[in-house]
């Protein structure tokens, strides 16, 4: 999508909203705009715009549109349809997109839409729900082509003309036996220059085994990464071919998997409407400052073990969120790499030894160089040689444990089966100031008594 264009048409709909030029407003929202961008432009419009465009979208494209849409948006539109509207958008909708929208519905409204369908639709869309939404099963659709090996080029080049077209990202036909159990796939581009008298066993791929629907989406889109994939087979623990996973899925995996690692940091769902509710937006953000204001009260106990001290030796006050600040961004550049490494997969237990020990050097080394800088600034800031060595001490110090925290957090957490991108910062933040303020002003107390 050319974000110029769309920025340009985005000022052109806000222009036209102000002057109540409703006419344009549709022509461009049905005739220019591809769904998604009218769904990009529907997400960065406030409450209030965001009804007013969503009612002018055609009936005919609404589906397109919607599936388009964020977790949060979707389901704020959703929760305004009756429930003739939301059957008449899910006829149009593949089983793995409705799948997707059925889990922002109430029960009744799903219960319903299932006795809406007929039995193979019905079927289909079942089979899809039946595994969680973040794996492969979850993530298939169930419009697969498939041949038996036992016919000849001629034969199937025969079937797909009956077709009246192809399902999207059809780049394969999957070879199954008369149990349905997958055999292997045949590319459309070895099936156009093949002889047609050669048989679909001759000329199929079996070296690439397909997907189990139980793998976890993550793994899916880093083998569809590693194999340079547009499509692949999923099939059940039985060999059978239960449907196919396209790059267009995956995309998506990969683009939710980011937002998930950005937001999470903050304690935030990667579903997260820009525009949503103030109360909503409130609740939200209330139970991640609970979590943080207990980790203050922890840094500021420790502080208020050294209450005495700091009354003595002001600099120390002044001085002491310089250690805290320090050792806190030093661990977050190490928890990030370690984060980012456990996403790609780089990092498991064989090398973790080695990730450990390089960053307990890099934290010494830079906890040196910094120490001897802050040091000095200290010393000609307060003209106190004490309270510079103090300060060195308390750097080298909490660079190392910030090095040995943003190293093993991530590792730990995964081990536990808790996200490290949901709960490392506010653990690492804590570590850090502990460490930091007791170092600090543990020393203080030791050299100024």
């Amino acid at each position: 999508m050319n974000a110029n264009i769309n920025e340009s048409e985005l000022d052109k709909l806000n222009t036209a909203l102000e002057e109540g030029a409703f006419r344009q407003i549709r022509y461009t929202l049905n005739k220019t705009l591809r769904p998604s961008e009218v769904a990009h432009l529907i997400e960065k419009s406030p409450p209030k715009e965001r009804r007013l465009l969503w009612s002018m979208i055609h009936k005919d494209i609404e589906a397109d549109v919607l599936q388009e849409l964020g977790d949060d948006v979707k389901s704020e539109i959703l929760s305004k349809m009756n429930t003739s509207e939301v059957l008449a958008i899910s006829e149009s909708l593949e089983p793995d997109d409705l799948a997707d929208m059925m889990q922002q519905l109430p029960e009744t409204v799903m219960h319903e839409l299932l006795r809406s369908m007929d039995h193979q639709d019905r079927e289909r869309l079942e089979k899809v729900l039946s595994y969680p939404e973040d794996t492969a099963g979850g993530l298939m659709n169930t419009d697969t082509i498939t041949i038996r090996p036992d016919i000849t080029i001629e034969a199937a080049l025969r079937y797909l003309r009956r077709h009246a077209e192809l399902p999207d990202m059809t780049d394969s036909l999957f070879v199954v036996s008369r149990k349905d159990t997958y055999i292997g796939s045949l590319p459309l581009t070895r099936m156009l220059v093949s002889d047609p008298a050669s048989t679909v066993r001759e000329m199929m791929v079996t070296d690439k085994p397909p997907i189990s629907a139980n793998m976890e989406d993550t793994l899916v889109a880093k083998l569809f990464e590693q194999e340079d994939l547009v499509s692949a087979p999923v099939v059940d623990e039985h060999g059978q071919l239960l449907g196919r996973i396209t790059i267009d899925d995956v995309v998506d995996v990969i683009r939710e998997d980011a937002d998930h690692s950005l937001m999470s940091m903050a304690g935030l769902d990667e579903d997260e409407d820009t525009f949503a509710p103030i109360m909503k937006t409130t609740r939200r953000r209330a139970v991640w400052l609970g979590i943080n204001l207990i980790t203050a009260f922890l840094a500021s106990a420790v502080i208020g073990l050294f209450e005495e001290t700091i009354g003595k030796v002001v600099a120390l006050a002044v001085l002491m969120p310089i250690v805290a600040s320090m050792g806190g961004i030093a661990g977050s550049q190490v928890l990030t790499l370690m984060i980012r490494g456990q996403a790609l997969g780089h990092v498991e237990r064989s090398n973790a030894g080695w990730l450990l020990n390089r960053e307990m050097i890099v934290g010494l080394l830079n906890g040196l160089l910094w120490a001897v800088v802050v040091a000095i600034i200290a010393i000609l800031w307060f003209d106190d040689l004490t309270i510079g060595i103090i300060i060195a001490c308390a750097i080298m110090i909490n660079l190392f444990a910030a090095a040995l925290a943003g190293t093993l957090l991530p590792i730990l957490l995964k081990a536990w089966g808790i996200d490290p991108a949901l709960a490392g910062s506010v653990l690492l933040t804590t570590i850090t100031d502990v460490v930091g303020f007791f170092a600090f002003l543990g020393l203080a107390a030791f050299f100024y008594s």
